[in-house]
């Protein structure tokens, strides 16, 4: 049984759906809300359990723990929301949450426990493609960046002291069904175009988005198996691992798949160029991931926007 702390977010919730698809059970935690979206509700109560918790009660961590005894691995995608309350509730989140998890798995035993960083620990450098064992910088341009290179220190610190596996996921920008932020360029693009309206970018610096800006996006299916296969891997080699689609796309790239699905699809921001100052190649390396588990991306922009925009078709989101 695998529990799934922070399951019912977007990557969360894709990751519960592979596990059952793989055959696992799963217990998936919510912070605040209480609700059991319809794609898992049949799976309720047989092979899906719900509980609310905080992160940062220990008693409410071990709680959880105790009713679910067949628990034997965890993968926690807690953190505060990707623009933060305050330095202060963020940090909390970040330090009692982590240590109340980490706790946990060494009191119960638990075989591997996951924990979800980001691609954002490689912000201050200039150049990929990204390996895992690439020195970061100090300094960091967000709380996801600052927060996730600290966890890791952290976590792999306690783990080593603790006699725990503690695997850190480095996970890179993701797209596809249940996507909600609106972060990504193309997302918000397709949620337009399927609509008949122009993207509203009045939140990026002029308006704008550049045709040759790239990064390393992950269609959420892959990324879901790819955490999937780590977390429940009999061996792993590695405490630090990339997942992502091991390559990069450019926005424009991004616009032709999507235009591809949907013809009438317009981006008056997206203009020529690219946004000074970013990375070359920004792809994460998949050698460990790869070597580890086998695990090969299945869906570039082309595919993964094509299968996208078709859920969108028939999903109101």
């Amino acid at each position: 049984m695998i529990l799934i702390i922070g399951g019912m977010g977007f990557i969360g919730l894709n990751t519960a759906i592979r596990c059952l698809d793989v055959g696992e059970s799963v217990v998936i935690t919510q912070h605040s809300s209480n609700r059991v979206p319809d794609i898992i509700k049949d799976e309720v109560g047989s092979r899906v359990f719900t509980e609310r918790m905080d992160v940062t009660n220990s008693f409410e961590v071990n709680a959880v723990f105790r009713k679910y005894p067949d628990i034997d691995r965890v993968i926690s995608f807690a953190a505060p929301p990707p623009r933060g309350i305050s330095p202060e509730v963020d940090y909390h989140v970040y330090t009692a949450g982590l240590q109340n998890i980490l706790e946990a798995a060494r009191n119960f035993d638990i075989k591997r426990t996951a924990l979800a960083s980001s691609q954002s620990v490689y912000g201050g450098l200039t150049s990929g493609p990204y390996h895992e064992d690439a020195l970061l910088p100090i300094e960091s341009r967000s709380q996801i960046e600052a927060f996730k290179k600290g966890q890791e220190i952290h976590a792999l610190h306690y783990a080593g002291r603790a006699g725990i596996e503690v695997i850190s996921l480095r996970i890179g920008s993701i797209y596809g069904p249940l996507y909600y932020s609106m972060f990504h360029p193309g997302a918000r693009i397709a949620h337009a175009a399927l609509k008949g309206e122009e993207p509203d970018f009045s939140d990026r610096p002029g308006g704008v988005i550049h045709e040759d800006d790239r990064t390393d996006w992950v269609y959420v299916k892959d990324l879901a198996r790819g955490i999937q296969m780590l977390t429940t891997a009999d061996k792993l080699n590695h405490s630090i691992y990339n997942v992502g689609s091991g390559t990069t796309a450019s926005l424009k790239e991004t616009f032709d798949a999507i235009k591809k699905a949907i013809p009438t699809a317009s981006a008056k921001a997206l203009v020529p160029g690219s946004t000074p100052g970013l990375p070359t190649n920004p792809m994460m390396a998949l050698d460990r991931i790869t070597g580890d588990t086998g695990y090969e991306p299945e869906y570039n922009v082309e595919r993964g926007f094509g299968e996208y925009i078709e859920w969108l078709r028939h999903n109101a989101q």
